[in-house]
């Protein structure tokens, strides 16, 4: 269970970090969308295994598949928000 849930993790770590070298991140540090990225694949991942019923293994492609989606959904309501929402 926990090799799922840090490949969760490091899929959305990954995603974060060429995410944020193609976006323009006005003056944001690329370190925030990182995180963005882990923490939306670890949302992404437990939302797609508590609504299929299916267990957290060590690979399951679909589970992994579900987390990069939720990684760059974050990213996206991410840099969606701070576009508007300058400070």
């Amino acid at each position: 269970m926990l090799i799922g849930v840090v490949g969760w993790v490091v899929l959305g770590l990954i995603t974060g970090l060429i995410v944020s070298k193609f976006v323009n991140l006005r003056g944001d540090d690329p370190r925030i969308g990182i995180v963005a990225g882990g923490a939306g694949a670890l949302v992404g991942g437990i939302l797609y295994s508590v609504i299929s019923g299916t267990e957290v293994t060590a690979f399951n492609v679909m589970t992994l598949l579900v987390a990069a989606i939720g990684a760059v959904v974050a990213l996206c309501g991410w840099h969606g928000w701070r576009k508007y929402n300058t400070i």
